[in-house]
């Protein structure tokens, strides 16, 4: 199993063990525009959801603090994102930390559940407790940037996503709101004409209020040919 390690602005630590892993989809809080955005990815070949939001469960070692994603191909991209980590039985017990689920976007065509278990969830290594944030939740911007260059790609706020406490809910519902269990936000929209496969990513959640920032950042690394 992945332990995962967080800095609070505090300078204190936590550590979970990951044992569910769930990445959240179609979870924009405008639904015209994620049902625009269902019959884009459908003119791609990418199977429209049966349930808007949808939630796919993720093998949980997927979940990773890393620099370096290894790809089988050059057709996977990263998306910007938001995590809940829970390390304890009550709300006050909920982190929230910047992520990128990385997705193999040849596999996406035919499941989007199957693309988000081929690459890792990549997390942020620094946190903010859930409590401590609720009441500035939608101003936090959530941006992405790609390539050697940095380019901008992704731009946007938490308040475009569906709220941590709707995730959260629903993990209650479901009896997944417990210790262990780490759940990625979706994301937001690309900017159009930037090419998102790129060699690297960079995500960063910023709270203006205090202007502290978490980030991720990682190199994709190709993985050498098969044999056979």
């Amino acid at each position: 199993m992945t332990t995962l390690t967080f800095e609070l602005p505090d300078g204190s630590t936590e550590s979970v063990t990951v044992t569910t892993l769930l990445n959240a989809g179609y979870a924009g809080r405008d639904q015209a525009e994620v049902a625009s955005h269902i019959a884009e990815l459908a003119e791609l070949g990418v199977p429209a959801p049966t349930t808007i939001p949808a939630m796919y469960p993720i093998s949980p070692y997927l979940a990773q603090q890393t620099s370096e994603v290894h790809v089988q191909h050059g057709h996977t991209s990263g998306e910007a994102e938001w995590a809940l980590v829970i390390t304890g039985p009550t709300r006050d017990d909920v982190l929230l930390t910047v992520a990128c689920d990385h997705t193999d976007r040849d596999l996406e065509v035919h499941s989007v559940a199957w693309s988000k278990n081929a690459s890792p969830d990549v997390l942020g290594t620094g946190a903010w407790r859930l409590a401590e944030v609720a009441d500035r939740l939608d101003d936090i911007t959530l941006r992405a940037w790609v390539g050697d260059d940095e380019t901008l790609i992704q731009d946007g706020t938490l308040g475009d996503l569906l709220s941590p406490d709707h995730w959260l809910d629903v993990l209650t519902e479901r009896g997944l709101f417990r210790a262990g269990t780490v759940l990625m936000s979706g994301t937001v929209s690309m900017v159009p004409g930037v090419d998102q496969f790129a060699n690297s990513w960079k995500v960063e959640l910023r709270d203006p209020a205090t202007d502290r920032s978490l980030t991720c950042a990682y190199r994709t690394v190709a993985m050498p040919s098969p044999i056979g």
